[in-house]
């Protein structure tokens, strides 16, 4: 009668492992597997008796050893339960995701529970792993924290041009403009603007003009660093930031975005466009008190480029 009870014991408690929908992995103190339930066994095709008593680093040395002898340590030693979600750390054993073909991950995604299992003597010989599916959840954050970012970077973008807006260039003009402040650094500030556009937009229609500055910015995009700053500021009006460069390079630079913008051709209902640009120049001056002057004067400087007949750069003395 005794063995048909431990046997009706040990088939319930087979039965429970086998259907609990987590994993459940009981290790002894030399991380030798103990228990390795139906749930590790579907995920990993392992059956308990390939792993029964094998160290779990052998198994899956993909599982960084030191990190996790670290977390099961107060399990061990202070029988203290022990929690890691996925964002924490996306898995401990690399599971395929079993969602569908559609789902935008390849693995799943895991919360992690260890606690302590205490003999008859209360000393702690092993620790049970519990392992908990987060994929839904994590597919969920991730494509929450995705959308905001996208929503974001098109909040920072001129959609005409892909280069930044206005509103997001001058957030960044007035940091740089204090960080300028505190460092005294050689920085500089281009505006380059369209020549004659409104006798483009009145000849060729203002799609075309929409055509002219989208080719500038891309002009500009090419040729300037990642490190630049660039916007379109507003209508034909563009803006470049340059930390960190003295006002002797940026004249170089200016030119040579002239000259191509010189030979640029765009194509608007099969018409062949060329246009010309004008580019003032102003570097940092530790006695601007305010961002707003040191576009002032760049911003004369592109007037007088104008005035000289366009087509042209100026620097401001």
């Amino acid at each position: 009668m005794a063995i048909d009870s431990s046997l009706a014991e040990m088939h319930w408690k087979h039965d429970l492992l086998g259907s609990i929908e987590v994993g459940i992995v009981v290790l002894d103190k030399k991380y030798n597997v103990q228990v390795w339930n139906q749930f590790m066994e579907n995920h990993s095709n392992i059956v308990p008796g390939m792993i029964q008593d094998k160290c779990v680093f052998d198994v899956f040395p993909d599982i960084d050893k030191d990190w996790f002898m670290r977390k099961a340590e107060p399990a061990f030693t202070l029988k203290s339960p022990v929690f890691v979600i996925w964002e924490q750390r996306p898995y401990l054993f690399k599971f395929d995701c079993n969602r569908p073909i559609t789902s935008p991950v390849s693995h799943m995604y895991q919360n992690i529970t260890i606690f302590p299992l205490a003999s008859l003597s209360g000393a702690v010989e092993q620790i049970c792993i519990i392992i908990y599916d987060a994929t839904n959840e994590a597919i969920n954050r991730l494509g929450v924290q995705e959308l905001n970012a996208q929503i974001e970077e098109i909040s920072r973008i001129d959609t005409l041009t892909t280069l930044l807006n206005r509103r997001y260039w001058l957030e960044q003009f007035d940091l740089e403009f204090k960080r300028e402040k505190r460092t005294e650094n050689p920085s500089s500030l281009m505006i380059l603007d369209i020549d004659n556009m409104k006798g483009i937009n009145d000849t060729y229609g203002y799609p075309a003009g929409d055509t002219i500055i989208n080719g500038l910015g891309k002009v500009i995009e090419k040729a300037t660093r990642e490190t630049d700053v660039c916007c379109r500021y507003e209508g034909q009006k563009f803006a470049v930031l340059m930390p960190d460069t003295p006002v002797a390079n940026v004249e170089f630079l200016a030119q040579r975005i002239r000259r191509l913008v010189e030979k640029f051709t765009v194509v608007h209902d099969q018409i062949n466009l060329n246009f010309t640009i004008s580019i003032g120049i102003a570097g940092f001056i530790p006695t601007y008190t305010e961002c707003s002057q040191w576009f002032k004067v760049a911003d004369n400087a592109l007037r007088q480029a104008k005035e000289a007949g366009r087509n042209n750069v100026f620097v401001a003395e």
